[in-house]
């Protein structure tokens, strides 16, 4: 079957083969930004219904009430997309044993439907790179002034990045920070202080570097809440991004 959607996958070192030097899992690239409701109802209007965003956006957000309803009631609820199934989660000892919040946990199974099982077979996978050791990625760069997510950037705007362990710490370091990286190796960076500065969200003013392609690095020592890596850790975007 022909592939007509492709899921960037990066590869990460698998621990729990450590005598293994060379073993890795692929991970999901989330390049793409989260599908809410909102995005829904705007998508359905977009297709060609006669139904009032407004309207469009009350079903589904009553649909998805009910249906935490039915799982709070104990059903299981079936869509187009996924079977969920109410489950407690924990070892019971004996026949009287009473539910322990330390012990058990309630929770969802959710399990791909037919439909979805058969939407999956279109899908293909591209390795696009390894994972940063420690976790640190970037999964995507928005233009906030256009927002695309193509790759395409404006000068002296901003872009939002987003992904894991990327805050810019110590932020007073010249060193570090966020960079575009040419061809030949020269790097760009503005020196005025970050918009946003978070672990899992930067948001940086492009500088004036000349039209082209770049690669966006991120180099940080930050690693847990306080806690500082001794060396710089560089956290390089696998798509480039294009200044016109």
């Amino acid at each position: 079957m022909a592939k007509n959607y492709t899921w960037k996958a990066l590869l990460r070192r698998n621990l729990l083969t450590k005598d293994v030097e060379n073993d890795y899992i692929a991970e999901v690239s989330t390049t793409g930004k989260i599908i809410r409701n909102e995005e829904i109802a705007k998508a359905i209007k977009e297709q060609g219904s006669e139904l009032h965003y407004e309207t469009l956006l009350d079903v589904l957000n009553r649909g998805d009430q009910l249906r935490r309803r039915y799982l709070q009631e104990g059903h299981s609820v079936h869509s187009g997309v996924c079977h969920f199934a109410p489950r407690i989660a924990g070892s019971w000892v004996g026949t009287k044993s009473v539910f322990d919040p330390g012990k058990h946990k309630i929770t969802i199974d959710a399990v791909p439907t037919t439909e979805m099982r058969a939407a999956l077979e279109e899908v293909g996978v591209e390795v696009v790179g390894v994972q940063a050791d420690g976790g640190a990625r970037i999964d995507l760069v928005t233009d906030s002034f256009t927002g695309k997510t193509d790759g395409t950037i404006s000068i002296h705007g901003d872009i939002i990045i987003e992904g894991e362990k990327i805050r810019i710490a110590p932020a007073d370091k010249e060193e570090l920070g966020v960079f575009l990286v040419a061809a030949d190796g020269t790097e760009y960076k503005d020196y005025n202080p970050l918009v946003f500065n978070d672990p899992k969200r930067v948001v940086w003013r492009v500088p004036s570097p000349p039209a082209g392609a770049y690669t966006l690095k991120i180099k940080t020592q930050y690693s847990n809440g306080n806690t500082l890596l001794k060396a710089p850790r560089v956290i390089t975007y696998w798509l480039p991004l294009t200044i016109k």
